[in-house]
């Protein structure tokens, strides 16, 4: 991974929009800090697209796409993409898959989480599970004590079994009914809402992010970033970001934006 620094200024001056995973990218330990939080509002004012993608579920998205200064926000691992139409006062949702479809894949989720809690002790049902729509997502080091390599292993192994796609973020391993991705709904999200088709133009637009549910996004993004806590992931990152900051968590996204807008301002 080359340094942040090492982006050509064109290329800096060119980018439109910013993709950013949320844990351990944008929040630090968990807590979205101030100014982490002020970086997001920096890149809008400076009228750059700004646009969530991650693991986390319907239910906090909602509450994202209304009050958090973005544009939209693409959730669990690309089962959705919600955005705020002001103009109407309304959220307005897209699925991949229509609502008897998702109900009927949580019904089949039921007997692999027990099964799962039940084979791989010191795992737990992610707390956000109750907010999910599309997937399944198993905590194994956010509220509980983190669990060997070998351990998450063997979850991912439990849910491909079970027909799942599966992924490790750097707190949850999710799985869901589908081979859809976070850059799938993503690119759908740019073509429906903003008539951007990303294979022809995604040297306009950023990606930071930090974990092995991110390499989707990695792959496709030239201007690919990861936050210094990527090199953790070691050999499960895979493809590794092109850029790295020097700086962990939310202060490797602030660093980004620093990086971003002090070569960009004034040039949108």
């Amino acid at each position: 991974m080359k340094p942040l620094l090492a982006i050509p200024a064109a290329v800096r001056r060119n980018i439109r929009g910013v993709f950013c995973d949320i844990d351990d990218t944008i929040t630090s330990e968990g807590k979205l800090g101030a100014r982490a939080y002020a970086a997001l509002e920096r890149l809008r004012e400076a009228g750059k697209l700004v646009i969530p993608i991650t693991g986390r579920p319907a239910g906090w998205c909602d509450h994202i796409a209304r009050m958090w200064p973005v544009d939209a926000v693409v959730g669990e691992n690309g089962a959705f993409y919600f955005y705020y139409d002001s103009g109407c006062r309304k959220l307005v949702q897209r699925f991949l898959f229509d609502a008897p479809t998702r109900a009927a894949n949580r019904d089949r989720m039921v007997d692999l989480r027990e099964r799962i809690l039940r084979e791989i002790p010191g795992c737990a049902l992610a707390s956000d599970q109750l907010y999910r729509e599309a997937d399944l997502a198993i905590d194994f080091c956010e509220d509980v004590p983190h669990l060997p390599d070998v351990e998450v292993d063997r979850i991912v192994a439990l849910m491909h079994a079970a027909g799942m796609t599966a992924k490790i973020s750097s707190i949850h391993v999710n799985g869901w009914f589908g081979d859809y991705d976070k850059l799938g709904m993503t690119r759908i999200l740019m073509r429906e809402r903003y008539g951007v088709d990303l294979a022809r133009d995604e040297e306009r637009y950023l990606f930071i992010g930090d974990s092995p549910n991110d390499a989707p996004m990695f792959r496709f993004f030239s201007n690919s970033v990861g936050v210094a806590n990527a090199a953790d992931f070691g050999a499960r990152l895979s493809p590794a970001p092109v850029y790295v900051t020097s700086l962990r968590s939310g202060e490797g996204f602030v660093e980004m934006v620093d990086c971003l807008l002090n070569d960009t301002a004034g040039t949108n």
